[in-house]
């Protein structure tokens, strides 16, 4: 995000206009309590149904004392409303219904919940209903409100007033307040407050670039020409770590985000494959110091401390859980690419993947309890996600074509992979329990090598 644009966001006076209530989620629809929650980490979810209602434009302003039918809405109406659409077309667990599916059309008056008419909506099995309310003031400024209301109840679950608002805010309010909402029905943030990074071919070249997962802020990292790979983010989102494929060596690169300037590092052995941020800010990856490829701790002025990983085999694809006392990579030490995972703390090794004959490109969860990771199959590359708890392991892509790259997100309940499903590698969402895929729009050209982090305030 551009500093210029967050600083208008700063300027942007967010009120909390209703109470955050809980809300529990029981059956799929609201009936028999006051609280409604989304347990999105359990075996599977249930859909919530949602209705965005049509905008309009509140009497408050200039307009006081007119009636609503002479009240025009301001042209970023209606691109607000399809922002906020498509962000919640993100969120596998919301089900939203069309207007036109409710008996006697939009059921309401006004943005606030007594004038809104809930009774076709809960006939029409709806459990929240959002609407967005502007005000034109006297000198042209815009404000925005918008709430979510419980149809069960008629209550607020979640409502905030944007002033000043401009056309180009319109996006992140929507992002802003999709995440407030996200929390407030599961607990979790971090989808719309995140960036992915990945490999993208330009021409001949493959540079690094970040977008948002829903298709926004697109930047290019990298200008370096010739090949660029396995990007990672830093804990803080603040840098990434890549490699560079130079013409005789590989180097290390170190993006800062803070600086836009590209730091590269050379290792003896002229071998960087992988590289990965831990926790306190020290790397991993393989390097061949003593011929062979082994996984080293790379410390924070870039001297190799220690092998992590070390054997006769190839050692790739290191990643690391929120707090690094777990490790996961690829290794060839059994004659085929399998997946295992490293104690920090005791140093031992366990297997984790015993299907298959070619596994590879481990992800661990923040919290270490799951691993995905790609298989290949007689179909082509899938991904599966392996339960360490239970040692149970579960197909959550098909296809068609191959299914690569996965990488957990921050929460550990949206997976981003590469595929080339459509003909053309491209980059597709998502979660754990393997719902249906949609793809991150990335521009023109093939779209590999997903990295999810942490967004920040710059």
């Amino acid at each position: 995000m551009s500093k210029r644009i967050y600083s208008c966001l700063h300027s942007v006076k967010v009120i909390l206009v209703a109470a955050i209530i809980s809300l529990m989620f029981a059956t799929g629809n609201v009936r028999a309590a006051d609280t409604l929650t989304v347990d999105i980490f359990g075996p599977g979810q249930r859909k919530v149904n949602i209705i965005l209602l049509p905008p309009q434009t509140l009497p408050e302003g200039k307009y006081k004392g007119a009636k609503d039918s002479d009240l025009p809405l301001p042209s970023e109406a209606g691109a607000f409303s399809e922002d906020i659409r498509k962000n919640l077309t993100f969120l596998p667990f919301l089900n939203s219904v069309p207007v036109g599916d409710i008996l006697g059309g939009d059921p309401a008056r006004g943005v606030k919940p007594g004038d809104v008419d809930l009774k076709p909506l809960r006939l029409s099995k709806v459990d929240l209903v959002l609407t967005t309310g502007w005000e034109i003031m006297p000198n042209g400024e815009k404000n925005l409100s918008i709430r979510v209301i419980g149809t069960f109840n008629g209550r607020t679950i979640l409502g905030k007033r944007y002033s000043n608002v401009t056309e180009e805010l319109l996006p992140l309010i929507a992002d802003r307040y999709s995440s407030h909402l996200m929390m407030i029905l599961t607990g979790r943030a971090g989808f719309f407050d995140s960036s992915i990074a990945f490999v993208r071919k330009n021409g001949k070249n493959k540079e690094i670039f970040t977008v948002s997962p829903q298709g926004r802020n697109l930047r290019q990292v990298s200008s370096l020409g010739g090949i660029n790979l396995s990007p990672n983010w830093a804990p803080d989102g603040m840098k990434l770590v890549f490699t560079r494929l130079g013409t005789r060596q590989h180097l290390l690169c170190i993006w800062d985000k803070s600086t836009g300037k590209i730091d590269q590092k050379a290792f003896a052995g002229n071998t960087v494959i992988g590289p990965t941020f831990l926790p306190d800010g020290n790397l991993a990856a393989t390097l061949t110091l003593n011929g062979d490829s082994d996984i080293f701790l790379i410390n924070g002025s870039f001297k190799p401390k220690r092998a992590l990983a070390k054997s006769w085999a190839i050692e790739v694809s290191p990643d690391f859980d929120k707090t690094a006392s777990k490790m996961v990579f690829t290794s060839g030490r059994f004659g085929n690419p399998h997946i295992f995972m490293l104690d920090m703390a005791s140093g031992q090794v366990d297997r984790v993947t015993r299907k298959g004959k070619y596994n590879t490109n481990p992800t661990i969860s923040p919290d270490g309890r799951y691993v995905a990771f790609s298989r290949q199959t007689p179909l082509g590359h899938r991904i599966f996600v392996h339960d360490m708890n239970s040692g149970g392991e579960r197909q959550l892509t098909f296809g068609p074509g191959n299914d690569e790259d996965p990488a957990f997100g921050p929460d550990g309940y949206f997976l981003a992979f590469s595929s080339s499903r459509t003909g053309e590698y491209k980059i597709y969402l998502t979660t754990r329990h393997g719902d249906a895929a949609m793809q991150v729009p990335t521009g023109v050209g093939i779209a590999t090598a997903p990295a999810w982090g942490k967004a920040t305030k710059s």
